[in-house]
């Protein structure tokens, strides 16, 4: 690898785009889409970035990640260390000064991290928008509440909320918010709420999660379980006692999180992005929801995975946003 090229023992690296290796020990290398050779078992990518003082060695244990930056710097963005002050305590957000009426607040997914979210940052940035890219409690970097587990967006909307806050209080007349899978879900929560009623002018939703019956019914598929095993988790996440029992802080309101039926709901212009082979959350609900709500709702697929499309087509990626942004987002 430090020559440049990189021998991977992964299948799917043979999937067209960019991606990153991050290292059990430290440290990433980015790839390029290039494949330079192949063997029975593995390819070889070329390597065009490397993480200071890394020097990967022959068995060094890495995992496959569409996080392509690890850190403002390597987007090329020039940020400042925040923290957003939050009922569960300090979130460490990073802040990219722009234009001070019009904000875009960047929210990750489940597992994932804010690094996740600064693919999407170079288009707000495109566009002169002020960034703030957020992180939110029981994640790998927010704080630790209870007993550590996710609510699944009900109870992180709460940290988010707060970073919108933020931004109020220093000008924002304006806010897109962009989210990432889960981070669709509490993006859509923000919307709805009716205190940001023309102040949240637009949706950018990266692979949103739009029904969690259905994708928790998905992943049950993915695990080799059958579907009515997701069906059996619901009542332990909809019901109070269940809930707690199982380390929750108090029952998630699924239904209301259903957006592929409450669409007559919808009141901000969004724009969805979706990978056509996203396994973990089905291109179906996003396209049930731009069909109940062509108004409001425009959809651009790719062929891509989970969270994927920036990865696989990041020129037309960024493109769709800033032009849809340009159409549909603050005027």
């Amino acid at each position: 690898m430090a020559a440049g090229i990189g021998w991977v023992i992964a299948r799917r690296l043979t999937a067209p785009g960019i991606y990153n290796l991050w290292f059990k020990h430290g440290g990433w290398v980015q790839l390029s889409t290039e494949i330079v050779d192949r063997g029975p078992t593995r390819v070889a990518r070329r390597t065009t970035g490397t993480a200071p003082g890394l020097t990967p060695k022959t068995g060094d244990r890495a995992s496959w990640s569409g996080i392509y930056y690890a850190a403002p710097a390597d987007a090329g963005l020039h940020a400042r260390d925040i923290t957003i002050t939050t009922p569960a305590g300090p979130c460490p957000a990073w802040r990219i000064d722009g234009d001070p009426s019009t904000w875009a607040t960047h929210v990750h997914g489940l597992g994932s991290t804010h690094a996740g979210t600064l693919r999407g940052v170079l288009a707000a940035t495109d566009l002169g928008y002020t960034s703030l890219v957020v992180s939110y409690r029981n994640t790998a970097e927010g704080p630790l509440v209870g007993t550590g587990r996710t609510a699944l967006g009900h109870t992180e909307t709460i940290d988010v909320d707060e970073a919108i806050g933020y931004a109020v209080r220093r000008g924002a007349q304006r806010i897109v918010l962009f989210g990432w899978s889960m981070g669709a879900v509490i993006a859509l929560q923000l919307a709805d709420h009716p205190r940001h009623q023309g102040l949240i002018a637009a949706l950018v939703l990266d692979s949103p999660v739009l029904n969690w019956t259905e994708v928790i019914k998905t992943n049950c598929v993915r695990s080799g379980l059958p579907a009515a095993a997701g069906h059996l988790a619901i009542p332990w996440l909809a019901s109070g006692p269940l809930a707690r029992a199982v380390g929750l802080p108090g029952r998630i309101p699924l239904r209301s999180f259903d957006w592929t039926s409450r669409a007559a709901d919808l009141t901000t212009p969004a724009l969805i992005l979706h990978g056509t082979r996203d396994d973990s959350v089905p291109v179906q609900l996003s396209q049930a929801l731009r069909d109940a709500r062509p108004d409001l709702i425009e959809l651009e697929t790719f062929d891509a995975g989970h969270t994927l499309c920036w990865n696989t087509d990041p020129d037309r990626w960024r493109e769709a946003v800033t032009s849809w942004l340009k159409s549909h987002g603050p005027g």
